[in-house]
């Protein structure tokens, strides 16, 4: 299970170090792409084997169902890691995220969330509803 917050610093040709225990779990490729409320969602080669396949079930005739299709995989790439424990972020990719120096990684469950650090602080402390309230609705589905 990838869990846990690690902060880093993007060079300037957009090179960031991975943390050594998501480097672990994600093994030496993965695939990174845009992510949902402006960060990068990073998944392991098996994982996104899964996310694949409920891609393709989704109805073609359904117009969110081609447009969440088309913003999840056009970002797409694989990444591979180099000897100093870093990928590259595209450019295109940086752009979506707000990314430009300080970097936060975020361990998910099955995936690594990539977030600007301003962006993540903004996230983090103006999310409307407290986390308090979340839980009580997490409640319902027996978590």
């Amino acid at each position: 299970m990838l869990m846990g917050q690690y902060e880093h610093t993007i060079d300037a040709k957009g090179r960031v170090i991975i943390p050594a225990k998501f480097r672990e779990e994600l093994g030496e490729r993965f695939v990174l792409t845009k992510g949902l409320d402006n960060c990068l969602f990073v998944y392991s080669l098996e994982e996104w084997k899964n996310i694949e396949a409920k891609l393709k079930t989704l109805p073609l005739t359904k117009k969110d169902a081609r447009a969440f299709t088309r913003f999840f995989l056009a970002g797409a790439v694989e990444c591979e890691i180099d000897k100093q424990g870093r990928i590259l972020i595209p450019g295109n990719l940086r752009e979506h995220a707000k990314i430009e120096k300080d970097v936060i990684f975020i361990g998910v469950s099955t995936r690594v969330e990539i977030w600007s650090k301003e962006v993540w602080e903004e996230y983090s402390n103006n999310t409307d509803v407290s986390f308090e309230e979340i839980a009580e609705h997490l409640d319902d589905l027996d978590i």
